[in-house]
């Protein structure tokens, strides 16, 4: 089930140098980010967002930094896993005037700054430290600093979807990234992560010209394995059916297998909190999420509409690795979603 995708190892751009069309060379994944996305015109259809969540056993953390040409969303958000409680807070920029993301990813600071939410995001060689401030809805003070590691040689799954010359997306997914972090909830306050109960960071880049009409499925996972691997989940569709390429892909101990195929995704839209089972056409891959929580969304605003199923919980089953083993997934945190979007 190992991709045939094309693997790209040097920089490229995502555009030829007009700015608007895919450029051939780009199509293909990479282990490492190397796609810089150098989009300009074709107002409205570009979309670009970094969406970073933080998965530990006590909470769910998750920002979303995100410019989809007619208006920007800053939010923050929050689960509380033993409660059951939820909040954050969002703001939606007109034009996006304000939030602005680099084209080459991770490589200049994202900062918002409003009277009910405060973002910095500063990447360096060794990993991201995040830092956001807000106030719930009923005045209490939220407070988060974190720090996601990139450990040297882990890998990522970075791949082109080329729908066509005009449309297309590049998407960088993180996964079993080590994370720690101080979490303040009004007077709560947790510390996430560390050895004895560690943390995950998980970063979803996007860069790209979409359809007005989309539907896709994501599902993410991370977690050490009873026989002590570190295992990160990377699973898509929908969106990539009929491509030639997907976002598929499981890294144990920081290397990835590329996964070629498209996977067959099993739950119910109308009942979201029951299992969310994940399989490959050879059976290698069979992953199950057991909900704990539905986060479901819906958005109307003039020309965009957008509803989504994010659930978390815990994944088990099997998963295949690099060097050619199946390993063991055993209550492994994470979530799956569907989303769907006209945009």
């Amino acid at each position: 089930m190992a991709t045939t995708e094309r693997e790209l190892t040097e920089p490229v751009d995502l555009c030829l140098p007009d700015g608007r069309t895919l450029n051939p060379r780009a199509v293909g994944w990479s282990r490492k980010p190397v796609h810089r996305a150098n989009l300009v015109g074709r107002w409205g259809r570009t979309k670009r967002w970094d969406y970073w969540a933080l998965l530990a056993d006590e909470v769910v953390v998750s920002l979303t930094y995100a410019d989809v040409d007619y208006l920007g969303l800053v939010a923050v958000w929050w689960y509380e896993r033993a409660s059951g409680r939820t909040g954050g807070r969002e703001v939606v920029v007109p034009f996006a005037r304000g939030v602005t993301l680099p084209d080459l990813p991770g490589t200049q600071p994202l900062t918002f700054s409003h009277h009910h939410l405060g973002v910095g995001v500063v990447d360096d060689a060794q990993g991201t430290s995040l830092t956001v401030r807000w106030r719930e809805r009923d005045g209490r003070v939220g407070r988060l600093d974190a720090r996601v590691a990139l450990p040297s040689g882990h890998d990522s799954v970075n791949v082109v979807i080329p729908w066509s010359r005009t449309r297309f997306q590049y998407t960088s997914k993180h996964q079993a990234r080590p994370a720690t972090a101080s979490l303040w909830l009004g007077e709560d306050h947790l510390e996430l992560g560390g050895a004895h109960r560690p943390a995950w960071g998980v970063l979803d880049v996007g860069r790209g010209r979409w359809p007005y009409r989309t539907r896709w499925n994501w599902g993410a996972g991370a977690g050490v394995t009873a026989d002590g691997r570190v295992l990160g989940i990377q699973l898509g569709g929908r969106w990539t059916a009929g491509t030639g390429a997907t976002e598929n892909g499981i890294i144990v101990d920081g290397r990835v297998l590329k996964l070629g195929d498209e996977l067959q995704w099993q739950y119910d839209w109308e009942r979201p909190l029951e299992p969310w089972r994940v399989v490959s056409p050879d059976g290698q891959l069979d992953l199950t999420l057991l909900p704990d929580h539905d986060r479901h969304a819906r958005t109307q605003a003039l020309v965009l509409a957008t509803e989504v199923h994010q659930v978390f919980g815990r994944w088990s089953g099997q998963a295949p690795a690099d060097d050619g083993t199946v390993v063991a997934v055993d209550g492994l945190l994470g979530f799956a979603e569907e989303s769907r979007s006209c945009w």
